[in-house]
């Protein structure tokens, strides 16, 4: 490996967030950055380092009666079309904003954990990193999920943090996530004799309407509101412009609060639209929001902000699959995640390290 490409794990937080978004890591594209962030981490004596494909694991072993796991994920989503976009590769930095593909989902929160992983060779507790291929994309390849599979003592602790952009505040848990769809049948004929067919599309009207008249709820778990969501993401039918339709399929998606298991979220959409047919194709449990221990109160107490519900699906889900309760706290907007205008305060990053390296310190 070129020494002029090593990472330099003990340089300022936001100009090794800017160095780690040069790499271009587009799902499926990990490779280069796992191979330095490995290269990176096996430099550290203090650390166990252990690399399944392009996920990469490193622990400490202080002997501590408590495990944390930072973790995040090295992939982004594709890189922005729109020409002049500023949330590309590579970095740019404007007025202290660090600009492109990955500042706010997650380079600066991997920045973070690298960081630490240099600096910490002494903490109040053990510390797990873990930095993981495949987040941005389906759930079958996801680096975490094989992780989970492959060797789930390494993910074993107490508490993690998923370093997703929260803007400096923890976010508990996340809602779960599902997706259906619902069919109805026609009968095709030429559009004009109609009358000897039976058009599919608009027998789909009812399943438009009852989604429209559907009041979503908010619900409180561990003192947190959640708002659910149920939405038509899709519609498609009929094979051209004179062709009355045979088919049509309406895609569903239901975020639903963590007071729910996937199977009663599954339920309830299925007593929603019943009298048609209906598959259930996708879907992911929520998690809890994980506040109620003492070890995640101890991070609140430091960033001196309320805890805020996460409504949208995260791999917090996955530790608590794992039985670790499990937060989100990173640094950046997360409403910018995957915007042509992608940016983080390079200071915004910093303090997310400070918070975090007083909370283990």
């Amino acid at each position: 490996m070129d020494n002029v490409n090593e990472l330099d794990l003990l340089q300022d937080v936001a100009v090794l967030t800017e160095q780690i978004m040069n790499i271009e890591s587009v799902s499926g594209n990990e490779r280069e950055i796992a191979d330095q962030v490995h290269q990176a981490l096996l430099k550290l004596e203090h650390l166990e380092v252990h690399r399944d494909q392009d996920a990469i694991v490193a622990r400490t072993n202080f002997g501590r009666e408590r495990r944390v796991v930072l973790a995040g994920h090295l992939d982004t989503v594709p890189l922005p079309r729109t020409e002049g976009a500023k949330g590309t590769v590579p970095a740019q930095v404007i007025d202290g904003v660090l600009y492109g593909r990955g500042a706010t989902d997650m380079k600066g929160g991997v920045a973070v954990q690298l960081a630490l992983a240099a600096e910490l060779k002494d903490a109040k507790y053990d510390v797990t990193y873990v930095f993981y291929d495949h987040e941005e994309v389906e759930a079958a390849k996801s680096g975490l999920g094989r992780l989970a599979k492959n060797s789930p003592e390494l993910l074993e602790a107490d508490f993690a943090i998923l370093l997703e952009p929260t803007n400096g505040t923890v976010e508990g848990g996340c809602n779960g996530t599902s997706r259906f769809v619902i069919r109805t049948h026609g009968k095709a004929a030429h559009s004009g004799r109609a009358w000897m067919g039976h058009n599919a599309i608009h027998d789909a009207a009812p399943i438009l309407q009852r989604l429209a008249d559907y009041q979503p709820q908010t619900i409180t778990v561990q003192g947190l509101d959640y708002r659910e969501g149920m939405n038509a993401v899709r519609i498609s039918g009929g094979i051209a412009g004179n062709v009355i339709p045979d088919y049509c399929e309406v895609e569903v998606n239901y975020r639903f609060a963590p007071d729910k298991t996937l199977a009663q979220a599954e339920a309830l959409v299925f007593d929603l639209f019943e009298g048609f047919e209906i598959e259930r194709t996708d879907g992911a449990e929520g998690a809890k929001p994980g506040l109620d221990q003492e070890i995640a109160a101890d991070l609140i107490r430091i960033l001196g902000q309320e805890p805020k519900p996460k409504y949208g699906w995260t791999d917090v889900s996955r530790f608590s699959a794992l039985g670790v309760s499990a937060v989100n706290f990173g640094p950046g907007d997360a409403l910018l995640a995957h915007s042509d205008d992608e940016h983080v305060a390079q200071e915004d990053i910093r303090t997310c390290l400070k918070s975090l390296r007083s909370w283990l310190s």
